[in-house]
C-alpha cells in the first residue's frame, strides 16, 4: 500500500530553486509493498516522511522539521507504527529543527552525512546567519544523544527496509539521498536533491552548482525511469518526468 497524505502548499524558498511551469500536484499511479505517508511542517512546508513495511510496524522518520510533533503523533498512532530511527537528507535547520526532540522522545538514533553533522548544534552555518540569530523561537540547538553517520553507498538496514546511501552534494557539502529497495517499483527520498519541476538552491554556505550538477548527472540520472521520488518540498514525482520536463536536467 502507498500512502501521501499532504496539505496542497506552495513550499517558500529555503530549500528550493524556482523552475517555470511547475505544476503544484503529481498524480501518480503508483502501488508499493510499504506504507509512505508524509506531510509538510506548518512553516517552511518541508515534508516530513514516515516509512513503514506496513501497519503496526516499525518505521523510519526522515527529515522532522519545524513544528511537527503533533502531526507526527497523529501519523504514527494511526498506523499503529514504533520510530525506530531517524534519517536526515541534510543539515539545514528545516529538516533538522525537531531531530532532537522526536529522537529523544523515543530514544532512537539519527543519521546524518558527516559533511552536514555540524549543522545540528550550529545551523547558522548552513544558511549564512549570524550565529545565536533567533532561528524559529530557538536560540540553542543541540545533537541527539545517538548520532550515526553516513557514508556514500553504506547499505542501511532498519525498521525491516533496506536503503542505499548516495551522498548527493550541491544543495550542502552533506546532501544525501535515499534509495529504497524491495518495493514494487523504486522509490527515492531525495531531500533537497530534486524536486518536482525544480532542484535545491546552491547559494547558501556549502551549496555549488557545480557538485549539484554532478550529482544530478552520475546520481539522479542513470536511475530508472520507474523511480518514484519523495522530494523535500512539494509533490512527489517520477525519474521519468523529471527527465523528461525538468528544465536543471534537460540542462544536462
Amino acid at each position: 500500500m502507498w500512502l501521501a497524505i499532504r496539505a496542497e502548499r506552495t513550499p517558500r524558498a529555503l530549500g528550493r530553486l524556482e523552475a517555470p511551469n511547475l505544476s503544484s500536484t503529481a498524480t501518480l499511479g503508483c502501488a508499493s509493498a510499504v506504507l509512505i505517508t508524509g506531510f509538510p511542517s506548518e512553516v517552511t512546508a518541508t515534508n516530513c516522511w514516515v516509512v513503514a513495511p506496513g501497519a503496526g510496524e516499525q518505521c523510519l522518520v526522515i527529515d522532522p522539521g519545524i513544528g511537527v510533533g503533533g502531526q507526527l503523533d497523529e501519523v504514527i498512532a494511526e498506523h499503529r507504527l514504533h520510530p525506530v530511527a531517524v534519517l536526515l537528507t541534510h543539515g539545514h535547520i528545516d529538516h533538522t529543527f525537531s531531530v532532537v526532540p522526536v529522537c529523544q522522545a523515543r530514544d532512537v538514533p539519527a543519521y546524518i552525512h558527516p559533511d552536514d553533522r555540524g549543522q545540528l548544534t550550529d545551523p547558522w552555518s548552513g544558511i549564512n546567519l549570524p550565529k545565536g540569530s533567533p532561528l524559529f523561537g530557538s536560540l540553542t540547538f543541540a545533537e541527539p544523544g545517538d548520532v550515526r553517520e553516513l557514508a556514500d553507498g553504506e547499505k542501511v538496514s532498519l525498521a525491516g527496509l533496506d536503503f542505499v546511501v548516495r551522498h548527493a552534494p550541491g544543495h550542502t557539502k552533506g546532501s544525501v539521498v535515499f534509495d529504497l529497495a524491495g518495493g514494487d517499483e523504486p522509490i527515492l527520498f531525495s531531500g533537497d536533491v530534486l524536486f518536482a519541476g525544480s532542484i535545491g538552491r546552491v547559494d547558501f554556505p556549502g551549496g555549488s552548482m557545480a557538485d549539484m550538477q554532478r550529482s544530478l548527472r552520475e546520481v539522479i540520472l542513470p536511475m530508472d525511469d520507474a523511480t518514484v521520488v519523495h522530494a523535500g518540498h512539494g509533490p512527489s514525482t517520477t525519474i521519468a518526468r523529471e527527465r523528461a520536463t525538468n528544465p536543471y536536467l534537460l540542462d544536462l
